[in-house]
Order: C-alpha cells, then sequence, then structure tokens
C-alpha cells in the first residue's frame, strides 16, 4: 500500500515586502513528509524555519508554489476554510503553552472540541481525558494549569494538540522554555507519539533535540540545505546519559 502524504510543497517561496526592499524568506522549497513520518527543521536565525511553520500550519500562504496538506490543496482555501483545516487537521504545540491559567488541564486539552464544527466528537471531555492520559498526566488531570510543573504544562499543551485526531502535529521550539531534563522528556514523548502512528514536524535550534527526530531538515538563506535520515537517533536514556555526563 502506497504511504500517504501528509505534507507536500512544489516551489514553495515566500517574499516579504518591506517598502521597496524585497525579503526572500523562502525560496523554491520542494517537500515531502508522509504518513507516521518524524521530521526535525533547523537552522539559524533567519533561514526561513518560521517562516516554513506558517505556511505548513496554515497561518500564511506563500507568495508562489503550491502547498498540499493531507491532500487538500491549501492554497485554494478562504479564511474560513483555513481556520477549519488548522483545527481538524492540525495539532499546534508552542514554545510557550498558550494555556488558560485558571483551568483545569482538562478544561485546557477540551478546548478545540468546543470549536470544532465537523461533529466528530460527542464526547469531548472523555476524549480530553484519554490524551492527557497518553501524555502521562492521568493523576493531573484535574489541577489547575498554575499549579502544574513547566514540563507537565507542555505536556498538556501536547494533549491539547493530540486531541482531535489531528493529521499532524507541527511543534515550534516546543522544549524552548524547559531544562535539560524536561526537554529530554517532552522529545522521548514525541517519539512515543511518533511510535503510535503520529506525523510530527518539529522546529528546533536544539541539535541534541533534532537527534531524537528520524529525519532532519535544515535550512539556510530560505532553502533546504539538507535534507537527510538520522541514522544514530537519540534515546530518552542515551540523552540522560549524556546530560550527566555534561553536568
Amino acid at each position: 500500500m502506497p504511504t500517504k502524504k501528509v505534507i507536500e510543497t512544489k516551489k514553495v517561496s515566500r517574499i516579504f515586502k518591506n517598502g521597496e526592499i524585497e525579503v526572500h524568506a523562502l525560496t523554491d522549497v520542494d517537500l515531502v513528509i508522509e504518513e507516521g513520518e518524524f521530521v526535525a527543521i533547523m537552522g539559524a536565525s533567519g533561514s526561513g524555519k518560521s517562516t516554513l511553520l506558517n505556511i505548513l500550519g496554515c497561518l500564511d500562504k506563500p507568495t508562489s508554489g503550491e502547498y498540499y496538506l493531507d491532500s487538500v490543496h491549501v492554497n485554494k482555501l478562504n479564511k474560513n476554510q483555513l481556520a477549519d483545516v488548522r483545527n481538524q487537521k492540525i495539532g499546534f504545540i508552542f514554545q510557550s503553552y498558550n494555556l488558560l491559567s485558571r483551568t483545569t488541564a482538562l478544561e485546557n486539552v477540551g478546548l478545540p472540541l468546543v470549536y470544532d464544527r465537523s461533529g466528530r466528537f460527542s464526547n469531548p471531555k472523555k476524549m480530553a481525558k484519554k490524551v492527557l492520559e497518553q501524555v502521562g498526566l492521568a493523576n493531573r488531570i484535574n489541577h489547575k494549569t498554575n499549579e502544574l510543573s513547566g514540563g507537565e504544562q507542555q505536556r498538556v499543551a501536547i494533549a491539547r494538540a493530540l486531541v482531535n485526531d489531528p493529521a499532524l502535529i507541527l511543534s515550534d521550539e516546543a522544549t524552548g522554555n524547559l531544562d535539560s531534563k524536561a526537554s529530554i522528556d517532552v522529545a522521548a514523548l514525541f517519539v512515543k507519539l511518533n511510535n503510535e502512528g503520529k506525523t510530527i514536524v518539529m522546529i528546533t535550534h536544539e541539535r541534541e533535540i533534532s537527534q531524537f527526530a528520524k529525519r532532519m531538515i535544515y535550512l539556510r538563506d530560505g532553502r533546504v540545505l539538507t535534507d537527510e535520515v538520522i541514522k544514530n537517533r537519540s534515546t530518552k536514556e542515551s540523552a540522560l546519559r549524556d546530560l550527566e555526563l555534561t553536568a
């Protein structure tokens, strides 16, 4: 059975105009990410990582080129259709967890289902509870998010990204605000979710976190410089061992 393409970009470019000056943030990016992949996107500041993430996440449109997400031709969608695609097909995880602080983990995770207009979800509470268990927070579901550690808050954010069973998980520097051990925990959780079949694209500037992925794409000046399989992937055990050696 052929693998399904979750992401396909064809010659995607993004140009920002600042008065007379044109900034070429992305140039002719060709990318295919198939179902079940775990891809890290790296590059220096200004390499085009965030611009690419915004296009993949349907938050921005390319200046030229084509983008297909889970077989949907994104270029042709209007604002409302894009919002529906974001809500139904993409789970976002950000560096700042973007949680509501005085509400419980369960309420935070159930939020995307409140806005879902597809009618797919009959029991939001049950689904929110299930994904919180999946990310290892079964005993914290009724805690308010301001009572949780940074690592636990990011797990709540990951559960929220999973709750509507999206085709794609997009992570933007998800470990950026965490200490080394909590970062390794989150990276190991991504591996677990990927092993369960989730397609994950992770933008990171931390090489040790990128080594948990199966494939690494390196951007420079808005172009794909390298795209290769990661041969010696990190595990939670190896990363913790390295951490102890450098401590």
